[in-house]
């Protein structure tokens, strides 16, 4: 597959060298404390060389992209369509950007609209969907900025930062994106 090329970042394949990117962040509270609950306890080298094996190996229910500098190809973080329903034509997103340093950059959103094009354009998705914890504001700017919309709340769902906190569901059609575009 090519890579998907963006003005500052491209989508391309996962690597060995990657390893340490990942690493970097994985046991990292400030950029763990966004993502799901399978980070509530710390990684091992281990877990995460399996994650990026299994991230290496094509399977036909999931696409999975590092988030890297368009003109070097490093490592910034990760955008993967995971669970791919290919008879209903959905796609479930997850991203991070491993470096908080990397945060505020655009990063994140060039790679979100890069992996919804070719979701809807490439694969023929007509939904993409995603959740986001109600305090990640930098995430859901992003999202909706992409044309998300907040669909569901799921009220006090986890526990996080000493508090419950509502997941969001976010969701985006085929049909509102064309609409967006062709405006």
């Amino acid at each position: 597959m090519p890579y998907l090329l963006g003005r500052k970042v491209m989508l391309r394949e996962y690597r060995y060298e990657d390893l340490v990117p990942i690493r970097h962040w994985v046991n990292d509270p400030s950029i763990v404390e966004s993502l799901s609950d399978i980070f509530l306890m710390p990684q091992t080298v281990e877990a995460t060389e399996s994650f990026l094996q299994a991230m290496m190996e094509r399977k036909p229910d999931r696409a999975g992209f590092v988030i890297a500098h368009a003109d070097t190809q490093l490592y910034i973080g990760q955008i993967n369509l995971d669970s791919i329903d290919w008879k209903n034509r959905v796609g479930r997103i997850g991203i991070v950007i491993g470096n908080a340093d990397d945060h505020g950059q655009g990063y994140g959103t060039e790679a979100m609209r890069l992996l919804i094009d070719y979701s809807f354009l490439d694969l023929g998705l007509n939904r993409l969907e995603l959740e986001v914890y109600d305090f990640n504001e930098r995430g859901i700017r992003c999202y909706r900025s992409c044309g998300f919309r907040e669909e569901g709340r799921l009220r006090e769902r986890q526990y996080k930062k000493g508090r419950y906190v509502d997941v969001l569901e976010m969701g985006l059609l085929r049909s509102d994106w064309e609409a967006a575009r062709a405006e």
